[in-house]
């Protein structure tokens, strides 16, 4: 048994394990190396106002416009206003921000109308992060990592969590809590294009779901426009600093295009550029476009994107001189476990925050660049919350089911990734998402069934959030955001409802909350 139980060891998961150190025991569990995660691979950067020429009120403003109104204000205002302190403790704890002389070097991306975007090497913020996290964690005695650990299910009781039961080297423990916080991140994997790691596969999600848990905003996925497309290389993310600092769009016949979509052009909010970039292919009949930024210079280039330019030459592409074959991919769910503020979920001892928790702080499509900031912000409020967990932890559990094999597993795996991209992705309909829940249904017989493989364990979370994911689109007859609908292209009635999903109510719209 220990004190504070953290499932998942990214952003959130480390810096709320550092809030929760000085109280009592903490074990951070991850089902693969503990750096393995969302965090080590974002590119971008953190966003936060660090300048005299920006204020919070307009980092604000500019959230709540890219959340295209279904942000939650208040969560908005949280994340902005203490953000800044944040980014002093990283700071303090030795976080290395790219700087011009003594100043911090700010860059500016889509949608953001000031220069607010701090980077470390160039495009490693996540990897830097990570890093220092981690290293503050190593030197706090009463966090206990475990790594190479799967979370089969929450242990649950009369809506209160317990902890978790988890599969470790074959077998199967029940580890007790008086606080248990999922910070899992997303389910990118659901997708055959993605940018997330192989770990995304929606666990926190899924089990928080089973164990009774609402989820809510489960239509909206972020696409990223920006993915290297590209025979045998990995599908990885061309930041969107790069659109942020002067690069431009190209389609097959190497023509730009994003001025005919928006005012912005390529720093338009990210479902909208997806969608341009989605239209052109098919008005050219491509499988991509062209990111193109052989104007800004090989010195300037090699400096400022040195990963993306050193892993772009392993295939070849010399960004400084070629063209960038380039397509959308899914990115980052604005949906998750419902909490509040300080990462409550309406289940008594479980919490949540990151990727996997919807606070409702990025709306209907998140704002680039404000998802680590998130991550440290809920963090380590969610961390202060569970101090006042009042659960006794139960002294034993009977975890009594038999446990079956899928020899199939990476076939179906294979064909759910491609009914998802195909017919749940960036441009929906509800031919398309019926379809999809029709094929979905056919392998209920996975979800009702128990494993203790990590493969076969991903796959079965990887169907119940996927079901989540077509049915609230199905639900949500408009367009808001990310979520887009060739039939109901309007926005529709009560669009600024938000719409819930848990065992004992199925589907529940709830409104928007803008204070």
């Amino acid at each position: 048994m220990v004190d504070f139980l953290i499932i998942g060891s990214g952003v959130a998961g480390l810096r709320a394990a550092i809030e929760l150190a000085p109280y009592g025991s903490v074990m951070v569990i991850t089902k693969d190396r503990p750096s393995e995660s969302s965090t080590e691979y974002a590119q971008g950067g953190i966003a936060a106002v660090m300048s005299d020429e920006d204020q919070v009120g307009i980092h604000f403003d500019d959230t709540l416009k890219a959340g295209d109104g279904l942000c939650r204000e208040d969560a908005v205002g949280t994340l902005v206003e203490e953000g800044p302190d944040r980014i002093m403790e990283l700071i303090e704890w030795g976080a290395e921000f790219d700087k011009e002389g003594t100043t911090l070097d700010l860059t500016i991306e889509a949608a953001h109308s000031r220069r607010r975007i701090l980077h470390s090497h160039g495009d490693s913020t996540g990897k830097e992060l990570e890093r220092v996290l981690l290293k503050k964690v190593r030197s706090l005695p009463s966090v206990r990592k475990y790594p190479f650990a799967f979370t089969i299910d929450l242990i649950a009781h009369n809506s209160e969590c317990h902890g978790a039961y988890v599969l470790k080297d074959g077998k199967i423990n029940a580890l007790f809590a008086k606080a248990t916080i999922l910070t899992t991140g997303g389910a990118g994997r659901l997708f055959s294009r993605t940018t997330n790691p192989e770990v995304a596969t929606g666990d926190g999600m899924a089990i928080a779901f089973r164990a009774g848990a609402t989820l809510e905003d489960m239509e909206f996925i972020q696409f990223h426009p920006t993915s290297l497309y590209y025979p045998a290389a990995p599908q990885f993310l061309l930041s969107e600093s790069m659109r942020g600092e002067g690069a431009v769009l190209l389609n097959i016949n190497k023509q730009r295009f994003m001025q005919d979509y928006h005012i912005l052009a390529e720093l338009a909010p990210r479902d909208i550029v997806s969608r341009a970039i989605i239209s052109e292919m098919v008005k050219t009949g491509s499988n991509h476009v062209f990111l193109d930024i052989r104007h800004m210079g090989k010195a300037f280039v090699k400096k400022r994107f040195p990963k993306i330019y050193a892993t772009c030459l392993k295939y070849d592409i010399d960004i400084t001189e070629d063209l960038i074959p380039v397509s959308p991919a899914a990115h980052y769910i604005m949906g998750g476990v419902k909490t509040n503020l300080d990462g409550e979920t309406d289940m008594k001892g479980l919490y949540a925050a990151g990727e996997v928790a919807c606070t409702g702080v990025h709306g209907a499509n998140r704002l680039a660049s404000n998802s680590l900031l998130e991550g440290l912000v809920y963090g380590a409020r969610t961390g202060r919350a569970a101090l006042k967990s009042s659960i006794v932890p139960a002294s034993r559990a009977t975890l009594d089911f038999k446990i079956s094999s899928m020899p199939d597993c990476d076939e179906i795996r294979m064909a759910l990734r491609k009914l998802m991209w195909e017919k749940a992705g960036i441009i929906r309909c509800g031919k398309s998402l019926g379809e999809a829940w029709e094929k979905l249904l056919t392998w209920n017989w996975i979800i009702e069934r128990n494993y203790a493989v990590r493969h076969e364990l991903e796959l079965k979370n990887m169907l119940t959030v996927a079901r989540i994911i077509v049915k609230a689109a199905l639900t949500r007859k408009g367009s808001v955001g990310a979520h887009y609908r060739s039939d109901c292209k309007e926005r529709g009635e009560n669009w600024q409802q938000h719409i819930s999903w848990n065992l004992r109510n199925k589907f529940t719209p709830s409104p928007q909350k803008p204070g």
